[in-house]
């Protein structure tokens, strides 16, 4: 069976192990281009797309998190990543169509350490958008700014080990597997990693 999700796992899980930063660096919220797409702020009335988003069977295949009930259960998410983003511990973004404002996925550079050495990538998409190449564009334009805007050493990806998509979108974009890391809060996560020296193919 084809497996219909791009996720990077972990994602807004906060682990002890990385320290966040207490203020946030960013001036103005970096909205990102790209040729087709539009990464912007998550705002409250994404919140129905939220809700159909992360109460999505296909979308939650390989994560373990507490689905959504209803729209209050999305806007309090949304709350939560504002209040993340506010703190300067993620930059997390709606992913919309360049002719639209409609939410069709997100992604998020997350768990930044205070020294901006290391950040976490993670990503997801409505199915009906995935297969056209969209969620490349994103994660291209995201991992540009994170190492040339944020300056970032390093962006870690954790995904389940069976999400072959996932993985397959990693390595494409340079990802290399960390084969003696393990995720000690999700036996089924492999980590997968990109550092500094990458470059904008």
């Amino acid at each position: 069976m084809i497996r219909a999700f791009f996720v990077v796992n972990k994602l807004y899980i906060s682990r002890k192990k990385n320290g966040n930063m207490k203020k946030s660096n960013l001036p103005t919220f970096p909205i990102l281009a790209t040729e087709r797409l539009r990464l912007r702020p998550l705002e409250e009335t994404d919140e129905l797309a939220i809700f159909l988003l992360r109460s999505n069977d296909s979308v939650n295949q390989y994560i373990e998190r507490e689905r959504p009930a209803n729209n209050r259960d999305a806007n309090a998410f949304i709350k939560r990543i504002q209040q993340n983003v506010e703190n300067g511990s993620s930059v997390f973004w709606a992913i919309s169509l360049k002719d639209s404002s409609n939410l069709i996925g997100t992604i998020c550079l997350w768990n930044l350490t205070q020294d901006k050495i290391i950040g976490e990538l993670g990503y997801e998409m409505n199915p009906i958008f995935q297969g056209k190449g969209l969620m490349s564009e994103a994660v291209k334009s995201v991992l540009e700014y994170g190492f040339v805007t944020l300056g970032l050493k390093k962006i870690e990806a954790y995904t389940h080990k069976e999400n072959e998509r996932s993985k397959k979108l990693l390595k494409k974009h340079f990802f290399v597997l960390e084969k003696d890391r393990k995720d000690e809060d999700n036996e089924n996560n492999v980590i997968f990693s990109l550092k500094r020296n990458w470059d904008v193919q």
